[in-house]
């Protein structure tokens, strides 16, 4: 049987794996468009992604990007997707194509990204989330009059920290450094992640809040706007990154593909 032009014909929409810098020009409208902290930005630039190019009639429509699941090595999740709005109604179709050609059994996303958040509850299941993302919101004006706002010198003694890094910034109440913090400039521009930990004697009376505040004027002035996240259980430091003026812009949300 003799087949037809159209039996024989190329899919007008395609996937294919790609280099990294192919995907660079789509990427920056994807961070126009999506004006918020990128959690895992730093991938792209640790070499821990694959791309992949969506081609619609030849024409490079949009990309997705796919990262390792708890190990790097395993890239089995697509954790960023991007189409250019006038194509957008080509979505479904093409994130299906992507799914197929990648084998990726892990969706991940931040809520407040809605087009793969709203793909992820299409095509995921068993979602799940745990971590909470802050953007700055307004601005406090926390006052602590026996503490001492600055900058960590080399020779400062620092308590043991359990949880965050040593930070370029201290609390000092009597001499005693109480608290360390900073701010984290891999993230896409202008974002920065505040982090900050607190001598465990000393939590609960504010200075954690007080710190945060201050951190993020030395963000601005570092050219960065804050951004902040905390663990879904940890409602200790969701109180205080709330305190100091940010507010909960959105979750993050990870979900098997369903088979």
């Amino acid at each position: 049987m003799k087949l037809s032009d159209s039996d024989t014909a190329q899919p007008m929409l395609n996937v294919t794996r790609t280099d990294i810098k192919d995907i660079l020009y789509l990427r920056t409208l994807f961070l126009q468009e999506n004006n918020f902290q990128i959690r895992y930005n730093a991938c792209h630039e640790r070499g821990w992604t694959d791309s992949y190019l969506v081609i619609h009639k030849n024409e490079k429509i949009g990309y997705a990007s796919i990262k390792g699941n708890e190990k790097i090595g395993d890239r089995d999740t697509i954790f960023e997707f991007y189409i250019i709005p006038s194509f957008r109604d080509l979505s479904l179709e093409a994130f299906r194509k992507v799914l197929q050609t990648s084998k990726a059994t892990f969706i991940e996303c931040q809520s407040n990204d809605l087009l793969l958040s709203s793909l992820l509850y299409q095509y995921g299941e068993n979602i799940t989330s745990n971590v909470v993302l802050f953007e700055d919101h307004i601005t406090s004006d926390i006052k602590l009059d026996t503490i001492v706002f600055r900058k960590r010198g080399e020779t400062d003694p620092v308590f043991e920290h359990k949880a965050e890094p040593v930070g370029e910034y201290v609390l000092e109440l009597n001499k005693e450094i109480v608290a360390t913090g900073g701010f984290l400039l891999h993230y896409n521009v202008p974002f920065a992640d505040l982090y900050m930990e607190v001598k465990p004697e000393y939590r609960r009376r504010g200075f954690g809040s007080f710190l945060i505040q201050e951190l993020k004027k030395r963000c601005y002035l570092a050219g960065r706007a804050p951004a902040a996240r905390t663990g879904t259980d940890n409602v200790a430091s969701r109180a205080t990154l709330l305190r100091a003026g940010l507010k909960i812009a959105g979750f993050m949300l990870l979900g098997i593909v369903k088979s």
